[in-house]
């Protein structure tokens, strides 16, 4: 069942996304040539301590860190290691989460290591990131959940892909309902699946996170034998993007986005509800 959440459990909720917004601005700036990924690992456990908030990823199925550090060809659940040491080029997916009162927040993002970075990689992740915008935007009352699955899928597709071909939308992950628990119902997928039909009509009170995963190349993946990394089966670059969001009596509310998603949401001809802490 989708939990629905009230105008104050869904305050407790911003709490939990702005401490994820803190670790992904720390992770950001300490995401440079040299750094492991252990290293990003640690920028992230001393932001969670400061805000006395909890991490709803160490320990969470077994998983052995604070975040997900997910390198080039890995797509989703890249386990940071003192061994893996970021070198100028490269393209990092970030992904994480903080336990606020019992509230969760879920948020991820891609970030480029140094400079001299190639327009593929630059425009895949601007793609995703914006088909992960344009799915938000889609969180409308009246809207069913495959609307938002249609919205980031419509937006890939239309992208021309430098040097030709197709993006790849990641099919084994998408994004999920969060609230009292990280992962809750529904499952969202990135595309449209019309075998699943069309899914929960979207009503305020409804939270998700959004996370479109798109590589340049296939969109298969494979786990490898740690049983968490994830990577693409054709050894192409990915990018992961996510913001939780919840729709409000007045319109969506990007619960990890410092401006609550004003900007972006903007963008598309929508406003942002408030932000209820401010």
């Amino acid at each position: 069942m989708v939990q629905i959440k009230s105008p104050e459990q869904i305050a407790r909720m911003r709490a939990a996304g702005l401490v994820v917004a803190a670790i992904h601005a720390a992770t950001r700036e300490a995401a440079v040539p040299g750094a492991t990924t252990k290293d990003l690992d640690e920028v992230a456990r001393k932001v969670l301590a400061e805000h006395g908030a909890k991490s709803n990823f160490l320990g969470y199925g077994g998983f052995p860190a604070t975040i997900c550090t997910s390198v080039n060809d890995v797509v989703v659940h890249g386990i940071p290691s003192d061994e893996v040491v970021l070198k100028d080029g490269d393209i990092i997916s970030i992904d994480c989460g903080a336990i606020v009162d019992g509230w969760h927040g879920d948020a991820a993002y891609t970030a480029f290591v140094g400079s001299g970075h190639a327009p593929e990689l630059v425009e895949l992740s601007r793609v995703t990131e914006e088909s992960m915008w344009a799915g938000i935007a889609a969180m409308k009352p009246g809207n069913r959940l495959v609307d938002v699955s249609r919205a980031i899928e419509t937006y890939i597709r239309r992208q021309p892909k430098p040097g030709g071909g197709k993006y790849g939308i990641i099919e084994d992950y998408g994004g999920h309902g969060i609230g009292t628990e990280m992962h809750m119902d529904p499952h969202l997928l990135n595309y449209v699946d019309r075998r699943r039909g069309k899914g929960p009509k979207l009503v305020p009170g409804f939270c998700l996170a959004i996370e479109p995963m798109v590589s340049l190349g296939t969109p298969r993946t494979e786990v490898l034998e740690d049983d968490w990394t994830v990577i693409t089966t054709d050894g192409t670059w990915s990018s992961h993007w996510e913001h939780s969001v919840a729709l409000t009596e007045e319109g969506p509310l990007v619960l990890t986005a410092p401006d609550c998603g004003r900007a972006k949401l903007a963008e598309h001809g929508v406003t942002a509800a408030p932000d209820p802490l401010a």
